[in-house]
């Protein structure tokens, strides 16, 4: 699959929070823990599950710095 999307990190779901419209996905990187947010069809459709390796594909307008 060709994409123009740049920032792709490889990683394993760790954890699917199942909602009505929408389900959050953990995915364990090399990088760090990334939650995305993606529609339950979508997680249905793509059959995913625990374990399962994936890509999280970066797109991003604008990243903000937060100093604590």
């Amino acid at each position: 699959m060709e994409s123009s999307l740049r920032n792709h990190l490889k990683g394993q779901v760790s954890e699917i929070i199942k909602g009505v419209a929408v389900s959050e996905i953990v995915v364990e990187t090399a990088a760090g823990t990334i939650a995305s947010v993606i529609t339950t069809r979508s997680v249905e459709r793509l059959d995913l599950k625990i374990g399962d390796e994936v890509y999280a594909v970066i797109k991003a307008s604008e990243v903000g710095i937060e100093k604590p």
